[in-house]
């Protein structure tokens, strides 16, 4: 079968989305003929990527590169540029390629790019999987709240067309599902929930052929991730330096829109330990070894629409987890089920600076228990291992049923 896969981001971009496509598009490129659309890499923003030159080698795929518009630094106008223009780059692929398309995996930007893949594949009647990492416009709402009577009366009937008009919709947490199938008047056989997943050999192979230096320096508390206006990481180091541990640090590793904000805002506190590190994919085992708590901070609402993509890869590292996070999210649900870690209210410096004072202070022993609790809860729920059978079953499922038709 002929498989088109369309992705907002794709490996060398150190993204977990980028990482999904990645591992759908190997797996089934082994028994199916796979082309894979992108655009230039540009995630997170200030990465550089040598001139945007792709060296790929013994890839089992095709891959092409779109020459679309991009916008790494969040601005809505350019956001809005963006998704509209790789949604045309999209269209005008489909519409002169499709009877080499059975099925398309749409993995893009929301809603305008969506809805011209969409569009075009009905046209077409080509099959569409459609993987939504996070609900429009309800979290333009969140950070735009003025505009929500516009939002909902122009674009929300967008999304209902583009979920309406697939064969499948694919979400990454159960609140997500349920809000799906209200909102957008889905039948539930039609939704799945398919958590996003990390490569847990990366984290395996690390720690069974690194000897682990278990004499350590500082504590360290580290985030690790992109530096944006949704993680709020400016809480974090206000946070920390309030808690006024003595010999702790914090690490702050990645790349983002707020790096240079962040690191003028370390330097008003003198007096506290506070590191920044740059975060490639290929490290992140390492880096994350070097930490004694792992640190996930989201705006309020933030947590509602979305499980955040880093929790695999920390839990991944038998590191525990201080998440401040909306209390009802599936993201605090999660955290508190493994039984992994703390969760506090987001934006809240207080409650974050006392969680951090309550892991720095507790039993070395008691840190570990809750490293191993959140490892053995992503072995099983949060892999590749596990998901990836998952998501290509959907789609190769969904070829049999146009197979069928026909």
């Amino acid at each position: 079968m002929k498989i088109l896969i369309i992705t907002a981001v794709f490996p060398p971009e150190p993204v977990v989305s980028s990482s999904i496509s990645y591992d759908i598009a190997t797996e089934l490129a082994v028994n199916n003929e796979v082309t894979v659309l992108c655009p230039k890499p540009t995630r997170p923003y200030g990465a550089d990527y040598a001139s945007n030159i792709v060296h790929e080698n013994g890839v089992s795929y095709k891959r092409i590169q779109l020459s679309s518009f991009t916008s790494p630094k969040f601005n809505l106008l350019g956001r809005f540029r963006e998704s509209y223009s790789m949604g045309r780059h999209c269209h005008y692929y489909i519409k002169h390629n499709y009877k080499n398309i059975d099925i398309l995996y749409l993995n893009t930007w929301p809603l305008i790019g969506q809805y011209f893949a969409v569009r075009i594949a009905k046209k077409f009647k080509i099959p569409v999987i459609i993987h939504i990492q996070d609900i429009y416009p309800e979290s333009l709402i969140e950070k735009l709240p003025f505009f929500k009577g516009l939002f909902n009366s122009i674009l929300l009937p967008v999304d209902k067309y583009i979920q309406q008009n697939v064969e499948k919709v694919i979400t990454i947490s159960p609140s997500m599902k349920s809000m799906l199938i209200k909102t957008r008047k889905l039948e539930e056989e039609k939704v799945e929930m398919i958590y996003n997943w990390q490569n847990e050999d990366k984290f395996l192979d690390y720690r069974k052929n690194t000897e682990i230096d278990q004499k350590r320096g500082s504590f360290t508390f580290m985030f690790l991730g992109s530096l944006n206006v949704t993680a709020a990481v400016h809480i974090i180091i206000r946070a920390f330096c309030k808690a006024e541990l003595a010999n702790a640090r914090l690490v702050i590793a990645g790349n983002g829109s707020e790096k240079r904000r962040l690191i003028a805002l370390a330097k008003t506190y003198k007096d506290s330990n506070i590191e920044f590190w740059d975060a490639p994919m290929q490290k992140v085992p390492a880096l994350q070894e070097k930490a004694d708590v792992l640190l996930l901070n989201l705006v309020k609402g933030a947590a509602q629409f979305a499980l955040p993509s880093k929790l695999p890869a920390y839990l991944f590292s038998e590191k525990p987890v201080i998440a401040s996070v909306d209390e009802d999210s599936d993201t605090s649900k999660l955290i508190l089920h493994a039984n992994c870690g703390w969760v506090v209210p987001p934006e809240n410096i207080d409650r974050l600076a006392a969680a951090m004072h309550v892991a720095a202070c507790i039993a070395s022993d008691k840190l570990r228990s809750y490293g191993k609790n959140g490892f053995n809860y992503a072995l099983k729920n949060l892999s590749r291992r596990t998901n990836l059978q998952k998501m290509t079953s959907i789609i190769e499922n969904a070829m049999r049923i146009k197979k069928d038709r026909t």
